[in-house]
């Protein structure tokens, strides 16, 4: 674990592919107590309108990236990450040590917490991330109900929701990382038994 964020003494990484279910999972863990720090987020907070990161967006990849309003223009910044992906790497190398040095700030913030979950949708592809958490948990679904939920909350279509899919990492390869596993393809009921039953194991890790 990380110096730098130590005092909680227990850190768990959160993470799993769009339409998983992470945010459901990271909000019943909050309702137990535990204090969830979201990187998506803290992500949304640093491009929106007088966000720490538009200027540098705006340096690095023109004002046309910047909505009228002074927000990210997510629209146009998705197509382009999409298409180059050296850009998809600049945007990463200006967004993650802003998001980094707040998830740092935040998981510490609350000491009368159990332990703290910090998730990130990246987490398992970023080694300053993952130093953090002492345990990471996955959140796994079927490819077919990640793009039914995520066509449920927001407007993409089948093809763009695989194009998202495809350029994160497999599901095996998380499966493989992971210390602990929640499987999200059955009942609310089910998903809150889950959280219960690693709820306590963590507070047994203390």
């Amino acid at each position: 674990m990380n110096a730098t964020a130590n005092d909680l003494r227990f850190y768990v990484g959160l993470t799993g592919g769009i339409g998983s279910g992470k945010s459901t999972v990271a909000r019943l863990f909050a309702v137990l107590g535990v204090n969830v720090v979201d990187t998506d987020d803290i992500a949304h907070q640093l491009t929106q309108a007088q966000g720490l990161a538009i200027p540098l967006i705006r340096a690095d990849f023109g004002a046309e990236y910047i909505t009228t309003t002074g927000s990210l223009d997510r629209t146009r910044m998705r197509q382009l990450i999409f298409t180059e992906s050296a850009a998809k790497q600049k945007l990463e190398n200006i967004l993650h040590p802003l998001i980094l040095a707040q998830s740092i700030a935040r998981l510490a913030d609350s000491p009368d917490a159990p332990y703290a979950i910090l998730m990130a949708p990246l987490l398992l592809e970023s080694p300053s991330f993952l130093q953090l958490v002492g345990r990471v948990l996955v959140v796994n679904c079927t490819e077919q109900n990640q793009i039914l939920r995520v066509m449920q909350r927001s407007g993409l279509d089948e093809p763009e929701i695989c194009a998202i899919i495809a350029q994160q990492i497999s599901s095996a390869e998380r499966l493989a990382c992971a210390d602990d596993i929640i499987q999200n393809d059955g009942t609310e009921a089910d998903l809150v038994n889950q959280v219960a039953s690693l709820h306590q194991q963590y507070l047994n890790q203390q």
